[in-house]
């Protein structure tokens, strides 16, 4: 089956994944050291060491990328705050922060660890170049390595959210302000003004003549203006569901199967005839555990012919699970943060329905158009 990432394990319980897009800059950066940085700043190699010499800073550098992550990550789970995962992809890396900071000061902590991390790297990297100035393969590695880091920190400390600096500001006017939701969207704003300042000035600067420069520029203001517009969203959407229950969103009619159904016939009769992707295993009245199109992904093809749903499920006690009474808001980042599309509502063992994506955006419709 096609993954939209690649896992690449797990440190201190956070999982690391590798977007595919990932790819693609690292063979440009690997391209752009390899024809344009090493040879302008250390003459006279071959073209093979110019391309492993490119090939493994780049990689280096990925790493710098992943440990100012775990920069953030690491404070955040100090304050309490979990962490899923990494993920590294064509900008670089996202530490993926399930809720949301207790307070303007761990916020501002979480936010500045990265770019802290980054300009220790640097550090380490300029004391390097001092240690291997004798061996100049290792010297210009260094050399750019301690360069990257340096930009690195700068650029996630300009004030635009979602970047680092962003962060730090909607602490600084979360502290002021003692409102989280005010800090927010004014953070957001304010990125959205960032991220539409650097697509003019890409554009301008493609006019100019530097056409492959100022189109990633522009398109670095395209992302950054994205991710504050999809912020500012999160809060309208945190705002309507506000004092709504999962009751009140979540679908009444769920499907079940008998535990000795096999995976095959599942797929055949059950999900391609309704187009259902999760289903509720029953024993005796009482969920015995919940089987989903994810976990059938995960079973060889060759055996789905003899893996019963029983064999397959996710057990009752390992369930993702809510409460009717739950706030709606609490539901969305539950799913968000466990990776699912649905969560079963349950009353200790007893199910009353399933709360889906889907009901999601259909109650949020109603919402919105109540509102209007």
């Amino acid at each position: 089956m096609f993954r939209p990432s690649i896992p690449l394990g797990r440190i201190f319980g956070i999982t690391v994944d590798l977007v595919y897009s990932w790819f693609l800059i690292f063979g440009l950066l690997t391209w752009m050291l390899a024809v344009n940085y090493f040879p302008r700043e250390f003459k006279n190699w071959s073209a093979p060491e110019y391309w492993f010499l490119g090939a493994l800073t780049a990689v280096i550098f990925f790493v710098s990328v992943l440990l100012h992550e775990l920069g953030h990550s690491l404070v955040a789970l100090r304050y309490k705050v979990q962490v899923p995962r990494i993920t590294l992809f064509i900008f670089g890396g996202v530490s993926q922060i399930a809720g949301e900071p207790p307070s303007a000061g761990a916020e501002f902590w979480i936010a500045v660890a990265g770019p802290i991390v980054s300009f220790a790297l640097a550090g380490l990297f300029f004391v390097l170049q001092l240690l291997l100035a004798p061996i100049s393969p290792l010297l210009a590695t260094a050399k750019y390595l301690a360069l990257i880091n340096v930009m690195l920190a700068l650029f996630n400390l300009i004030p635009g959210f979602p970047l680092d600096g962003g962060r730090v500001f909607r602490a600084i006017v979360w502290g002021v302000s003692h409102n989280f939701k005010k800090a927010t969207l004014i953070a957001a704003d304010t990125g959205r003004l960032i991220g539409f300042f650097f697509i003019a000035f890409g554009v301008w600067f493609a006019l100019r003549g530097n056409f492959l420069n100022g189109l990633w520029i522009a398109f670095i203001g395209w992302f950054l203006e994205s991710a504050a517009a999809a912020q500012v969203q999160q809060q309208v959407m945190q705002g309507l569901l506000a004092g709504h229950k999962v009751s009140e969103a979540m679908g009444h009619d769920y499907a079940t199967i008998p535990a000795d159904t096999t995976l095959e016939r599942v797929v055949h009769d059950y999900i391609l005839a309704s187009g259902r992707t999760s289903f509720v295993i029953m024993s005796d009245s009482e969920v015995v555990g919940l089987l989903t199109l994810p976990v059938i992904r995960k079973v060889p093809r060759a055996e789905c012919s003899t893996t019963t749903a029983l064999e397959a499920l996710i057990p009752a006690e390992q369930m993702q699970s809510i409460r009717p009474d739950a706030e709606l808001w609490t539901a969305v980042e539950q799913m968000g943060r466990n990776g699912v599309a649905q969560l079963p509502v349950m009353t200790n063992k007893t199910i009353l329905g399933m709360l889906s994506r889907d009901d999601l955006i259909h109650y949020l419709g109603l919402l919105q158009a109540l509102k209007a």
